[in-house]
């Protein structure tokens, strides 16, 4: 199987590529060779690439910056996604969309559903809708778009990693605790991913995440206490709970973004992981990465 990915270089395209599985060849071209800002480009280089499959993970994420990009925002996670989605079409190739729990407004009281009413606060929230929409439009329905939630890797810039950052640079952190949602590891959307690639008939809106919910303070809680389980903390340090109001941002966040993910794992015979323990895993590798970064720099020469 050919496939071809965009945003291989971002958190969640090394996740992809690193589980490529036995069978498939990953075509990962760098942005300067497929610019979705350029969508005449982009849709001719996915149409020549002729891949078996398109995995679209390139996005605009800067999610306050797009309040005052909204051209930029539009340009890659709407018309950008339209481009791929049509070269894909062309190319008669499959195509797996990635998307964003930032869809929905965040007034629900229960996870939202694949098929339940969208309702964006922001900009890049708006941007991500209307490129789910050209996705569908596009493929006449054949493609599967699937949103996903809080993604975080071991080193990309993400909420884990700054908040590793601020206990170390300045003991603790202040912390939002009236925002819920699911923090998702990469490697668990990107195994769902070639889950996905490998059932050819699934198509529509689909959510996949880790398993269970947290506010971003219990997510915050749990990376300072693993962090020092394993050494990357030398000592507690605080993680003070606050209100959104206590901390403005540009742009809005829904307040509640769980997402119901029953439909998917069906589709998928796949189970969600506990967000705990795939942050597990992700704090481990944080560790080995920087012993070996530290093993590297005394090494002698």
């Amino acid at each position: 199987m050919k496939v071809l990915l965009t945003g291989g270089s971002g958190q969640l395209g090394r996740a992809i590529v690193a589980a490529t599985p036995p069978g498939a060849t990953v075509l990962a071209p760098r942005s300067t060779e497929l610019d979705l800002r350029r969508p005449g480009d982009a849709e001719r280089l996915v149409r020549t690439a002729r891949p078996d499959l398109v995995i679209n993970a390139a996005a605009y994420t800067l999610v306050d910056r797009a309040e005052d990009e909204p051209d930029e925002a539009f340009a890659i996670n709407d018309r950008g996604a339209a481009a791929v989605a049509k070269g894909a079409t062309a190319a008669g190739a499959r195509l797996i969309h990635v998307s964003t729990d930032f869809v929905f407004g965040g007034g629900a009281a229960a996870p939202y559903a694949p098929d339940a009413p969208t309702g964006p606060l922001g900009v890049y929230g708006r941007s991500k809708r209307a490129g789910e929409l050209e996705v569908l439009e596009a493929t006449a329905g054949r493609a599967a778009v699937v949103r996903t939630a809080w993604l975080y890797d071991a080193v990309g810039r993400n909420f884990f990693t700054t908040m590793l950052r601020l206990f170390r640079e300045r003991g603790g952190a202040s912390v939002v605790a009236d925002q819920t949602g699911t923090p998702t590891a990469a490697a668990s959307l990107a195994a769902a991913l070639w889950r996905l690639a490998e059932r050819p008939t699934v198509a529509g809106v689909h959510h996949w995440t880790d398993g269970g919910r947290a506010t971003w303070h219990e997510f915050a809680v749990a990376i300072e206490r693993m962090a020092r389980e394993v050494g990357l903390l030398q000592a507690p340090v605080s993680v003070r709970p606050i209100a959104t109001a206590e901390y403005p941002t540009r742009a809005r966040r829904p307040a509640y973004s769980v997402l119901d993910l029953a439909a998917t794992s069906r589709a998928l015979d796949l189970r969600p992981r506990p967000w705990t323990d795939a942050l597990g895993e992700v704090v481990a590798e944080r560790a080995a990465f920087e012993a070996a970064a530290t093993s590297t720099r005394s090494a002698p020469e």
